[in-house]
This record gives structure tokens, C-alpha cells and sequence, in this order.
């Protein structure tokens, strides 16, 4: 491996972690970043680093300002609208085409949705994000375009971070998963119908919690 291959590997990976932590909160929003402590936490040189953080910047979750440091961007409902409609658009196309599969088999979809129910009934969030994250994911792999879903998770930061905000409400999160049900139901029947109806409606849950958030939440959103 060429040194220049290596640094590219070292900073692919501190760019993962770091779009991991922000999108997650575990780096909550105007959280002040140091090379030099970041470096020290992720025990790689200060240039992988920096080259993290600039990519971090061309994707707005950053911020840097010369001469004064780096911010963890804030959340921007206009920004989660836009990921909004760009999920919404591909996920309805996707559940159009799996449909259309004459062999499509949602077993694997109902064994999500038993790992949800559990991570649920023990108050584990983060699995709760995962097991959702993994059945939309699988939504899209049932379509056969399953590239379509890594062009939504770069797209849809910002909207992750209102949806992790949102989680510690059990209200929500009972909510978010007999959505889920009636979407797999809908696919199971190839109701296409039902499926674009539902999708839409749950596509737009986090966007729509946004201001009561916002206002729980003041310091983690801009204009």
C-alpha cells in the first residue's frame, strides 16, 4: 500500500466516524471540534484529520471559520425538508418496484420488525435507529436498486439528526413502528396504493415534530 493510499484509507475512516457521531448526536450540534483532540481520540495523525473535516464542511455538517476553529453545524429545517422530499421521491419509487417483483419475499422485513419491537420494549435506541435504518434499506433492496438507499443516507443527515432527537419519546417511537407494519403489510399485498400513502405520511413524521423539537432543543438549530 502507497503512503498516499494509506492516508486516503486513514481519513476515509475519521470521516465515517465523525458523520457517525454527528448524525447519531453522540457530537451534538455548535459542539467545538479540535484537530489536535480529535486526533488524539481517534489515535491518527492531525492530517487525516483535517482532511475529514473538510469534507465535513463541503457536506454542511461542519463549519470552519479561519483563524477561530471548526463548529458542528446546527440542524436547518429547510435542509431536512430537502432530504425529506428527496426520501420521500425514491423510497415511494422503490416500494412501486418491489411490487412489481413476482418473487418478492418480506420475511426479512417481519424479522426487522420483531428486533424493532424488542429494542423498543428495552429502551435501546440506538438499535431502534439501526433496525429502521436496516428495514428501509431493505425496502430498497427488494427494488432492486439498492444504490438508490446510499444516495438517501448521504442526502439525509440533517433529517437524522431531528429523528434521533425524537427517539427517547416512547409515543413516537410505538408510532414509528406500526407504520412500519402497515408499510410491510401494503408490500406483502403489492398495494401500491396504500404503500405510497403510507410512505408519504411517514416520510414526513420527523419534519413534522420539528418545531415542537426546535423549541426543546434551541441551541441545535439555525435558520
Amino acid at each position: 500500500m502507497t503512503r498516499d493510499h494509506a492516508r486516503t484509507r486513514t481519513s476515509d475512516r475519521v470521516y465515517d466516524e465523525l458523520v457517525s457521531a454527528i448524525r447519531e448526536l453522540r457530537i451534538t450540534p455548535g459542539t467545538s471540534l479540535s484537530e489536535t483532540d480529535l486526533a488524539k481520540r481517534l489515535q491518527v495523525s492531525r492530517t487525516p484529520v483535517r482532511e475529514a473535516l473538510a469534507r465535513l464542511a463541503d457536506a454542511g455538517l461542519v463549519h470552519v471559520v479561519p483563524q477561530v476553529g471548526t463548529t458542528v453545524g446546527r440542524i436547518r429545517l429547510h435542509d431536512v425538508e430537502e432530504a425529506r422530499f428527496v426520501r420521500e421521491s425514491l423510497e415511494v419509487s422503490a416500494f412501486e418496484a418491489a411490487c412489481a417483483d413476482p418473487d418478492l419475499d418480506v420475511a426479512v422485513l417481519r424479522d426487522l420488525l420483531e428486533r424493532q419491537e424488542h429494542s423498543y420494549r428495552t429502551e435501546d435506541y440506538d438499535a431502534f435507529f439501526q433496525w429502521d435504518e436496516a428495514l428501509h434499506s431493505e425496502i430498497f433492496a427488494l427494488s432492486g436498486y439498492p444504490g438508490a438507499w446510499q444516495a438517501v443516507q448521504r442526502m439525509k443527515l440533517q433529517l437524522d439528526r431531528l429523528r434521533r432527537l425524537s427517539l427517547p419519546d416512547p409515543t413516537a417511537m410505538r408510532e414509528l413502528i406500526d407504520e412500519h407494519r402497515l408499510i410491510v403489510d401494503a408490500l406483502e399485498n403489492t398495494d401500491v396504493q396504500a404503500g405510497r400513502v403510507l410512505i408519504s405520511r411517514h416520510a414526513r413524521r420527523a419534519l413534522e415534530r420539528g418545531p415542537v423539537l426546535r423549541a426543546q432543543y434551541p441551541d441545535y438549530f439555525t435558520e
